[in-house]
């Protein structure tokens, strides 16, 4: 019985400043013995909104740690070693975590860490960890619902569901892309380069857990294991370049199980696969409980992405490896199959909003990051605190947000219709012509699954080239995850090589808008849509939104009776299903 939250930890290194990329940590509080009840975790909850509330709205589970790297913590180049680092990751995490839950937490995952910069010895390196929100998934434990309280938590609360549900969907992502690629290993040439079968390179150890190792539980350090596993792994690297190599990644960490104090972990590494300036290892660790055990637990797997750095710095040119027939070859396609991934959500994902392209290409390997973007986007938007009332006509209004480089709009109102019947009318844009004048149709070009689809979009409203608009949009839909989180309907622009630009219409494209839709009552719900204006639609923004036309207004209450119109057919209809 698991209760699951996550954490974002920021790493800062003293001395010139230099941020460490976030990560996310996913922990879990086990509820199994009788003294972690629910009452134990309420009061908990109670002691944080009053804790929240005499701080000033200070976040209660935040911890911050601050070290100083001495010579034991370094390798043999006087740098901070990864493992020692990712050692204090966990400690601050489970910190934060066990304030919050109130009772003894592990580690459950880690999300992708990027290491940018080198750590020396003399220097300080600050991390803070705090909770984003709580998944609750017990029977036993009731973890209370986290209470964002600055517009940072919330932005971080509001998107934590979406990196949850990425991390549920990657393995599919993973297997749909080895299932459309060739089924053949293809080797690469690089001229000159020295091939190394990938055999030299595997790596066992084993280590002894003892009580410096383990928590108060008894249970080992998810950082000790992980900070194992980076060892064995750069043991494999090395096997590979014959050189010190550098950790760049670090792939999901997932628990899947304890071990404890007195187990025997084996860890093994191999490098999986090297491509021109980076290698994959693969990582894994099991668990025996004495010297003679048989059966072994597998405690967790991971991929590590290591370069070696020449005298300036630049990654070296590295050795080919050939895999083993069967089990060497899967890996080396699956190595193949996860950088491709990598690059496509570090891309879509980690980039700066403003540094994104608005319209991305959308394929199969990157649908699940395109997916998480869209709506993260949108619920960064919504969580925005500095939104001012601009104008009101009737039952609508208008808010803006001014940014350095965006100008956004939000309008909403209150209709009488259920939270679900709207968020199922608005997610088809198919039936937007019905009551937005802008829209001459919108063709379903690609379910792509349940929650999302691409459409092609014809619009009426002409450009300053005097041709109509077309737009190719990922629309994205949510149910709430939680108790007071609306049902989100995001969309944003891609490109699709089988609907290119063409002359008859120019390419218009949309960054960041949608839908939120939060229930007020079982018949009420509050309907608001959300626009990062683009620059060639901020005239006819500013002109709505300082009362010169009332288009906006128009639209709206256009949506409002399309809602009222259609919801009792749609009901009729849930009904004969």
């Amino acid at each position: 019985m698991l209760s699951f939250f996550w954490l974002r930890c920021l790493l800062k290194m003293v001395k010139g400043n230099i941020v460490v990329p976030e990560d996310i940590l996913s922990f879990c509080c086990n509820g199994l013995q009788g003294s972690t009840s629910p009452q134990c975790t309420q009061d908990t909850g109670e002691q944080q909104e009053e804790a929240a509330g005499a701080m000033g709205g200070h976040n209660p589970t935040e911890v911050q740690m601050s070290q100083l790297v001495l010579p034991c913590h370094s390798n043999q180049h006087g740098e901070l070693s990864a493992g020692q680092l990712l050692k204090w990751i966990d400690t601050a995490a489970c910190l934060s975590a066990e304030r919050h839950a109130g009772c003894p937490c592990v580690t459950a995952s880690m999300d992708d860490i990027y290491f940018e910069h080198t750590i020396s010895v003399g220097q300080v390196v600050n991390i803070k960890a705090k909770v984003n929100r709580a998944f609750n998934s017990s029977m036993e434990v009731k973890l209370k619902p986290l209470i964002p309280q600055t517009e940072e938590e919330k932005i971080e609360h509001s998107i934590a569901a979406e990196r949850r549900r990425m991390r549920l969907v990657h393995k599919d992502t993973l297997k749909d892309l080895l299932t459309r690629s060739t089924s053949n290993t293809e080797m690469e040439t690089r001229d000159g380069s020295v091939v190394v079968p990938a055999e030299k390179t595997r790596v066992e150890s084993v280590e002894l857990v003892l009580p410096p190792h383990a928590n108060h539980q008894g249970n080992t350090f998810g950082g000790q294991i992980m900070a194992w596993m980076e060892n064995v792994a750069t043991i494999a690297a090395s096997r590979l370049c014959h050189a010190h190599p550098t950790l760049r990644a670090i792939e999901m960490f997932h628990f899947r199980g304890p071990s404890q104090v007195g187990d025997r972990l084996v860890l093994k590494a191999i490098v999986n696969n090297a491509f021109k300036n980076s290698m994959e290892v693969g990582v894994c660790t099991e668990a025996y409980d004495q010297e003679m055990s048989v059966s072994r637990r597998h405690i967790n797997s991971a991929f590590m992405t290591f370069v070696v750095l020449d005298e300036e710095g630049q990654p070296r040119t590295l050795p080919m490896v050939v895999p083993q027939p069967g089990d060497g070859e899967r890996r080396y396609r699956e190595a193949s199959a996860r950088k491709k991934i990598r690059l496509d959500r570090k891309y879509v994902v980690s980039c700066k909003q403003t540094e994104v392209p608005l319209s991305v290409p959308w394929d199969q390997s990157n649908k699940v990051y395109l997916s998480y973007n869209n709506v993260s986007a949108l619920k960064t938007l919504v969580a925005k605190a500095n939104w001012v009332l601009a104008r009101e006509k009737e039952k609508v209004q208008i808010y803006t947000l001014e940014e350095d480089k965006f100008l956004s709009f939000r309008i909403e109102m209150l209709v009488h219709i259920s939270a679900s019947q709207a968020f199922s009318l608005l997610s088809d844009l198919r039936r937007r012509h019905e009551w937005d004048s802008h829209y001459e149709s919108a063709e379903l070009v690609q379910q792509v699954d349940e929650d999302d689809a691409i459409y092609h979009v014809l619009s009426q409203t002409l450009s300053c080239e005097n041709k109509p608009q077309d737009f190719v949009i990922l629309a994205s839909r949510r149910k709430p995850c939680s108790r007071g989180d609306p049902y989100v309907v995001a969309f944003r622009s891609v490109t699709l090589p089988t609907h290119p630009a063409s002359t008859t219409y120019t390419r218009g494209e949309t960054l960041c808008s949608g839908f939120c839709v939060w229930p007020e009552s079982e018949e009420m719900s509050k309907v608001a849509y959300y626009n990062q204006a683009t620059p060639g639609y901020l005239n006819y923004v500013t002109t709505n939104v300082v009362g010169l036309s009332s288009n906006f207004c128009a639209t709206f209450e256009a949506c409002e009776k399309f809602l009222l119109k259609n919801k009792d057919d749609l009901i009729a209809r849930l009904q004969d299903l």
